[in-house]
C-alpha cells in the first residue's frame, strides 16, 4: 500500500518558488536548456523530536529530490532513493528502530540538487526538495514541515565536473561550520526554517528495489614517496574514499584517485573514460575527516601532503546493490582454469558494479542505459535469483513513453537520446523474464505495453515491411571500429533513411517474441510475421553468397549484419547457417563487441553449440585479454586502448557470467 504522507515536500528559499522545468524531449529536437544556475547546491535538514519510550516498530518514510543522505543522533543511516521520474518518484522505507532513543533524538538529512543535464538524474527541472514522515509504533513522530531547519552546507566547493556533465569534483574544507550537522547536539540555531516548496509535482510511489548496502574495503598495498602516499584497494570498486588527517588550519591534501597506474607506477588520475579524478580536501586544525557526497569508481588513491601532515583510519566505503550468489559455474567448465577466472572477473563486476540501477559504466556517465542493460539484468537475475533490477529496468523504460512512444535510451534522466534497438531487446527481456521466473501476471502486464510500443513502431518507421527512415540512432555495434565495415549511414544525429539488416532483425525478433507472449498467454497473435520476414529475405539476402547484406543499397555483407541472423535464428537453410558460422569461426567474437556477440551466444546457446561457446570464453583477445591487462573488473570493449574514452568498469561484458552459469539458457532463449 502506497504511504500517505503527512510530511510536505520542504525545501530552502532558493527553490521554494521555482516552477519545475520541462527537460524532456525527442533527441533531434534542438532545445536550450539554461542550467547554470542553481546546481551543485547541498542543503541541509535538521529536526529535533521527542520520543517517549523506547520504539519496537520505529520506520521513516523518506525521499528527496536529487538525492538524500540520512542520519538519526548522529548516527549514517541510509541513502537515495534510486532514480525516477517526477510522476513516480520513489520513497524509502527504513526500519530505523535500533537508532531511536528514549527522549529527543535528531534528525539529519544531507540533500543534494546537483542541477546538471545528465544520465544520473532526473535533474536541471528546478525540482529540490525533502520529504519524509517518521512513524514510531504507530504514531508520527516526525514530518517534514517548516519546523525543519534548513542551511547550505558550505563545505563542498565546484573543483571541475568529470564525465560527460556527469559529477562535480569536489573541494572538501574541513573548516565548514556544518562539517557536523548530523550529530545529535550540533547547535542550527543560526539556521533558518524550511520552506514548502510551493510548486511540488511529486507523485510517490514506494520504492520496489532495495537500498543499497555498504562495505568496508581496508587497502590491500600502501606506499610512500616524498610527499606522496598511495593505497591500493586491490581492484576496483564503487564508493567513497574515507580517510583521518591531522594537520594545521588551511592545509590543502591533493587527492588523486584512479582505476590504473601509469607505467611508472604513478596514479593515472586522468582516466582512460575521460575522467579527471583530482581534488582537494582543506584541513582543520587537530583531525580532519574526509566526508566525500558523490561517489567515484576507482582502485588507488593517491594523497598529496603537505610538510607534517600524518593520515590515519584510511578506507574505501564501497556501496553496491545486495547480491547474494545463487549459482554455480557448470560442472563442465570447472576443468578450464582461464573460464574460472572469467567466471570470477565477471562475478565480481556484477556484484560491484550494480547500483540502485543497472548503469553502464561507473565513472564517464553513470547512466541507466536500456540496450546493454537489458543484457546486464538479465546476468544478475541468473546469478542472484533476484528479478527486482529487470523489474526495474522493464518498468522505468516503459513509464518513459511520456517522451516518446517508442522510449528513450537512458531511463530516470534529464538527458535524452534514442537508440532505435534498444526498446526492441526491451521486448526480449520481458519474455525472457517470464520464462525465468514464471511470474505469468507481469508477463500479462507488459504484454499490452509491448504491443503499444511496437505499434508505434509500425506506424511511425516500417514501410513495405521493413523499417526505415529512422530519426533515432542505429547503433548496430559499439564501438564503431568493430562493425567490420557494416555499409550504412547510422551515424547519431540524423535520420537514418535506408532500410538495413541490424534494425530489421531485432524488429522481426520483437514480432516474434510478441507472438511467443500472446500464445503463452493465450491471445490472439499479435501479428502475422509473414510479411516482415519476406520483406527482410526479399532485400536482404544474397542467394549465391548464403549470406545477409547490409543494407538495401549496399552489396556489403559484414559478420556484424549476420550475427544478428543468427542469434535470432532468421535463416531458413542449413547452408546459410554454416557459411555465417565460418564466419564467426575465421573472424572470431572478439573482432565484434558488446551487441554481437551476446546475440552470437544466444545462438549457439539455441543450435547446442557448446563447443563453440566454450572456444569464444577462450578467445585470446576476449575476456582473456582482460585478464592479461590486469582487469579487476570488465572492460568497455576487450582492451584497454579498444576505444577512445574506455571505462575500466563497465558492467555489459560481464554477461559472459550467464554463459557460464550452470542454469538451462534454452528454457530461457529458446
Amino acid at each position: 500500500m502506497t504511504h500517505s504522507f503527512t510530511g510536505k515536500w520542504i525545501t530552502d528559499s532558493e527553490f521554494a518558488c521555482l516552477a519545475p522545468r520541462n527537460v524532456f524531449h525527442t533527441q533531434l529536437t534542438k532545445v536550450d536548456l539554461p542550467c547554470n544556475e542553481h546546481r551543485n547546491r547541498h542543503i541541509l535538514f535538521r529536526k529535533k523530536f521527542i520520543c517517549e519510550s523506547l520504539c519496537d516498530d520505529a520506520k521513516i518514510y523518506i525521499s528527496a529530490d536529487d538525492y538524500y543522505k540520512l542520519y538519526i543522533n548522529g548516527a549514517f543511516v541510509g541513502q537515495g532513493p534510486a532514480p525516477s521520474y517526477h510522476f513516480q518518484y520513489n520513497y524509502n522505507i527504513i526500519d530505523v528502530s535500533k537508532y531511536l532513543k528514549t527522549g529527543e533524538n535528531t534528525i539529519a538529512v544531507h540533500t543534494l540538487y546537483q542541477g546538471l543535464i545528465n544520465r544520473v538524474w532526473q535533474s536541471g527541472d528546478q525540482r529540490h526538495g525533502l520529504i519524509l514522515d517518521l512513524v514510531a509504533d504507530g504514531k508520527t513522530v516526525a514530518s517534514s514541515d517548516e519546523s525543519f531547519k534548513t542551511a547550505i552546507h558550505s563545505g563542498y566547493t565546484e573543483s571541475g565536473i568529470c564525465g560527460y556533465q556527469t559529477q562535480f569534483l569536489e573541494k572538501y574544507d574541513s573548516n565548514s561550520a556544518e562539517n557536523s550537522f548530523y550529530e545529535q547536539f550540533f547547535d542550527d540555531s543560526s539556521w533558518g526554517n524550511a520552506m514548502i516548496s510551493k510548486f511540488d509535482d511529486h507523485i510517490m510511489v514506494e520504492q520496489k528495489s532495495s537500498m543499497l548496502v555498504f562495505e568496508k574495503i581496508s587497502p590491500v598495498k600502501t606506499s610512500a614517496k616524498d610527499n606522496s602516499v598511495v593505497f591500493d584497494f586491490g581492484s576496483n570498486y564503487v564508493g567513497y574514499l574515507c580517510v583521518k588527517a591531522k594537520g594545521k588550519k588551511g592545509d590543502v591534501i591533493t587527492v588523486r584517485c584512479s582505476q590504473e597506474l601509469n607505467e611508472d607506477q604513478s596514479v593515472r588520475f586522468n582516466l582512460r573514460a575521460n575522467c579527471v579524478y583530482e581534488e582537494e580536501w582543506v584541513l582543520s586544525d587537530g583531525e580532519s575527516t574526509l566526508d566525500w557526497f558523490d561517489y567515484k569508481a576507482f582502485r588507488y588513491a593517491e594523497l598529496l601532503l603537505p610538510e607534517g601532515v600524518e593520515l590515519s583510519d584510511v578506507y574505501m566505503n564501497v556501496r553496491h546493490y545486495p547480491f547474494d550468489l545463487k549459482c554455480n559455474l557448470k560442472k563442465e567448465l570447472e576443468g578450464y582454469g582461464d573460464i574460472r577466472k572469467i567466471w570470477e572477473l565477471c562475478v565480481h563486476t556484477q556484484k560491484y558494479g550494480v547500483q540502485e540501477v543497472i548503469q553502464d559504466c561507473m565513472e564517464r556517465e553513470k547512466g541507466f542505459y536500456l540496450g546493454d542493460g537489458c543484457y546486464t539484468a538479465l546476468t544478475n537475475m541468473i546469478l542472484t535469483k533476484d528479478d527486482s533490477m529487470v523489474r526495474k529496468l522493464i518498468d522505468d523504460a516503459f513509464s518513459s513513453d511520456f517522451i516518446s512512444d517508442t522510449l528513450v535510451t537512458c531511463m530516470n534522466c534529464s538527458f535524452m537520446q534514442e537508440i532505435a534497438e534498444y526498446p526492441l531487446m526491451l521486448v526480449f527481456l520481458v519474455l525472457w523474464h517470464y520464462r525465468f521466473t514464471g511470474d505469468r501476471e507481469y508477463l500479462e502486464k507488459n504484454y499490452a505495453k509491448v504491443t503499444k510500443l511496437l505499434d508505434a513502431y509500425r506506424r511511425r518507421y516500417e514501410k513495405d515491411g521493413l523499417l526505415r527512415e529512422l530519426d533515432k540512432w542505429c547503433v548496430v555495434e559499439w564501438p564503431s571500429n568493430f562493425r567490420h565495415g557494416y555499409d550504412v549511414d547510422i551515424r547519431e544525429g540524423r535520420v537514418c533513411h535506408d532500410a538495413h539488416v541490424s534494425i530489421n532483425a531485432y524488429y522481426i525478433e520483437a514480432i516474434r517474441t510478441a507472438n511467443k507472449m500472446s500464445d503463452i498467454l493465450g491471445l490472439s497473435k499479435y501479428r502475422d510475421e509473414e510479411s516482415v520476414v519476406s520483406a527482410f529475405y526479399k532485400t536482404f539476402y544474397v542467394e549465391e553468397k548464403k549470406l545477409f547484406r547490409d543494407g538495401e543499397n549496399t552489396d556489403h555483407i559484414s559478420l556484424v549484419g549476420n550475427s544478428f541472423v543468427f542469434g535470432f535464428g532468421l535463416y531458413n537453410d542449413t547452408e546459410c547457417e554454416r557459411e555465417i558460422l565460418k564466419m564467426i569461426e575465421a573472424n572470431g567474437v572478439s573482432s565484434l563487441s558488446f551487441f554481437c556477440v551476446f546475440p552470437i551466444l544466444i545462438g549457439l546457446v539455441r543450435t547446442g553449440r557448446e563447443d563453440m561457446i566454450i572456444s569464444a570464453l577462450r578467445e585470446n583477445d576476449a575476456w582473456k585479454r582482460m585478464l592479461r591487462e590486469d582487469a579487476t573488473t570488465t572492460f568497455e570493449g576487450w582492451g584497454r586502448d579498444t576505444k577512445w574514452n574506455t571505462s575500466l568498469f563497465h558492467l555489459t561484458m560481464s554477461y559472459a557470467a550467464a554463459f557460464m552459469a550452470d542454469v538451462d539458457l534454452r528454457s530461457i532463449f529458446e
